[in-house]
C-alpha cells in the first residue's frame, strides 16, 4: 500500500448462508484491511463476482497503484450460480490531465533558479530517461529517497546519493547546500526520506507526483503538480527546451560530486575494523562483481542505510528494501520472489541477523525450486540499527542482543550452500563462489561477520535531526544524562 503496488487480492470467506455465527476463522477481514488498501469488496451473489474483479483490478492500477482486497464467500465457490451475461473488461483511462500552467511556472522557477536541484523517489523509477534530461539540462545534483535508490542511475555523474540534508552523505549534503530551487518527483516527503523531518528545502519548492494528497503535508510547495511522473517530466522538460540554454552556475558541480564520493568512500576504509569485515570493503567488492543490471534488496535496520550509503545503485528497479514501514524479515522472501521473476538477473539479499531469523525458513522455498538467490546475512548478534540509538543517549544495550545462533546450521537445514566471510581477506573469492552458485539455481546463505562499529551519516543524522527538535532545557537534560551514564556507565 504504502509503495504503491498495484495487487489484486482474492481470498476465501465464510459462509454467508447458513445463518451462523461463531464460525472457523470467522472475522471482519474488511475492518482489518481497509487501512492498507485501496479498495476491499466482498461478493454476496455470483453475479457480483466477474464485474467485480473487474472493477477491483482497475482500481488497483487507477491513479496511485495501491492493493485491492476481494473476499468471495465458501458458498460461492462451492456451488454454482446463474448469471446473465458475461461484462467485457475496459482498461484504466482515467489519467489525470496535466497542468500546463503549473508545467510552465515550473520549467520559468527551474530556469532562473542559481542552483537547481532534483530530489526523486520510488514513483519516478521508470522516467530516469526524462530525469537524466532534466538534471544534464539543468546540470542539477540529482538525490534520490532510500525507497528510490534505483530511480537514477549511480553512475551518472550528477547522482549525488540518498536524501540532501545532514543527514546525507557529503556528496548529497555539499551539493545541495545553495539549492534554491528543487524539482521533487515522486516523494511524500516521508520521515525515512527526509531524516526525521531534518532536511530543508527551498521555498522554491516544485513538488510532482501522482497522488495530490502529498502536496504540502510536510513541506511547503510553490508548485505542485499532479500527474505521473514520465508524462509530467516529459513537458517540463520540452518547456526547459523551450526557453533556450541556461545560465550555467555549476561548471565544477560533476567534478566535486566525485571527489566527495571517494572522499566517503576512503573515510569508510581507513577505519579500524578489528578483524571484522569492514562495510565498504565489502559494498566494493559486491559491486565489481555484480552486473549493473542485479537486484539489490535490503531488509530493514543498519545494513539498509550502509547500502544505501556505499552499494552503487545502477538500474532502474535494481534496488528494493520495505522503506516506508521499515518491515523487518522482509527481505528473504523478497530475494526467491526477485529471482524467480527475473531468472536472467543476479538477485542478492542484504539482511540483518536478527531480519533473517524471522524469516529464514523462507529459503527453504528457494532451494526446493531450485532458485539461486544469494542472502548475505551480516551477523553481528544484535539488532544493531535500534542497539545504535541505544548507546549514543544511554550508554547501553535494551533488549537487542541477539540469542546465539548457528547461521550454517540454518542452510544445512534449508538445504541452502553456505559460505562464511569473517574477514576482508577473504572478500573476494567468497563473492565470486556465492554468484557461481547462485548462477547454478543454488541458493546461498553467506555469514558476513560485520562490523558496524562506524555509524552511517543516516544514524548520526537522525539523532541530530531528532535533538534539534527538543526544548533548551530538554535537550540539555537529554546530553547531560548522555554524558553522565558515558562516564558512570
Amino acid at each position: 500500500f504504502l509503495d504503491g503496488i498495484p495487487m489484486l487480492v482474492i481470498s476465501g470467506g465464510i459462509h454467508t448462508e447458513n445463518g451462523k455465527t461463531y464460525q472457523l476463522h470467522e472475522m471482519d477481514q474488511h475492518a482489518l484491511l481497509a487501512p492498507i488498501t485501496k479498495k476491499t469488496f466482498k461478493f454476496l451473489s455470483h453475479e457480483e463476482i466477474v464485474p467485480g474483479i473487474f472493477e477491483a483490478y482497475r482500481i488497483a492500477y487507477a491513479g496511485e497503484p495501491g492493493p485491492v482486497f476481494v473476499e468471495v464467500p465458501v458458498n460461492l465457490q462451492l456451488f454454482p450460480g446463474e448469471v446473465a451475461e458475461l461484462p467485457v473488461f475496459e482498461a484504466v483511462t482515467d489519467v489525470a490531465e496535466i497542468d500546463p500552467q503549473a508545467i510552465q511556472t515550473a520549467a520559468e522557477a527551474l530556469y532562473k533558479a542559481d542552483n537547481p536541484g532534483l530530489f526523486v523517489g520510488w514513483g519516478a523509477v521508470d522516467a530516469s530517461k526524462e530525469t537524466i534530461k532534466i538534471a544534464e539540462f539543468l546540470n542539477a545534483p540529482v538525490a534520490t529517497t532510500l525507497q528510490g535508490l534505483s530511480a537514477f542511475p549511480a553512475k551518472h555523474p550528477l547522482h549525488t546519493g540518498m536524501s540532501f540534508g545532514h543527514a546525507a552523505v557529503p556528496a548529497a549534503e555539499n551539493a545541495f547546500k545553495q539549492c534554491d530551487c528543487m524539482l521533487a518527483v515522486a516523494t511524500r516527503f516521508s520521515e525515512i526520506a527526509t531524516a526525521s523531518y531534518g532536511v530543508n528545502p527551498p521555498e522554491n519548492l516544485v513538488h510532482v507526483d501522482i497522488n495530490p494528497k502529498v502536496f504540502n503535508a510536510n513541506y511547503p510547495a510553490s508548485v505542485t503538480i499532479e500527474g505521473d511522473s514520465s508524462a509530467v517530466l516529459k513537458a517540463l522538460y520540452k518547456a526547459l527546451q523551450a526557453m533556450g540554454e541556461p545560465k550555467s552556475n555549476n561548471a565544477g558541480l560533476a567534478a566535486t560530486i566525485k571527489i566527495d564520493k571517494q572522499a566517503y568512500l576512503e573515510e569508510w576504509y581507513k577505519h579500524d575494523s578489528k578483524g571484522r569485515v569492514n562495510p565498504a570493503r565489502f559494498f566494493t567488492e559486491l559491486h565489481k562483481q555484480l552486473d549493473d543490471d542485479a537486484i539489490v534488496v535490503a531488509d530493514d535496520g543498519n545494513h539498509t542505510f550502509l547500502t544505501a550509503e556505499l552499494m552503487p545503485i545502477h538500474a532502474a528497479r535494481g534496488f528494493i528494501s520495505p522503506t516506508d514501514f521499515n518491515c523487518m524479515g522482509y527481505c528473504a522472501p523478497a530475494v526467491t520472489a526477485a529471482r524467480l521473476v527475473n531468472p536472467d538477473k543476479q538477485v542478492v539479499g542484504i539482511i540483518g541477523d536478527g531480519a533473517f531469523l524471522m524469516t529464514c525458513m523462507e529459503t527453504l522455498t528457494a532451494s526446493a525450486n531450485g532458485i539461486g538467490g544469494i542472502y548475505f546475512v551480516f551477523s553481528d548478534g544484535e539488532l544493531s540499527q535500534i542497539s545504535q540509538a541505544q548507546e549514543i543517549p544511554y550508554n547501553r544495550k535494551t533488549c537487542t542482543v541477539l540469542p546465539k545462533m548457528k547461521i550454517k546450521g540454518i542452510a544445512e537445514a534449508t538445504g541452502c550452500e553456505f559460505i562464511s566471510i569473517a574477514d576482508d581477506a577473504v572478500l573476494e573469492v567468497s563473492i565470486r563462489q556465492a554468484i557461481a552458485y547462485a548462477a547454478g539455481n543454488k541458493p546461498v546463505i553467506v555469514d558476513v561477520k560485520i562490523d558496524y562499529s562506524k555509524r552511517t551519516r543516516f544514524t548520526k543524522g537522525i539523532v541530530k535531526s531528532n535533538l534539534g527538535r527538543f526544548s533548551s532545557s530538554n535537550k540539555a537534560r537529554f546530553i547531560g544524562r548522555a554524558l553522565l551514564r558515558k562516564v558512570t556507565g
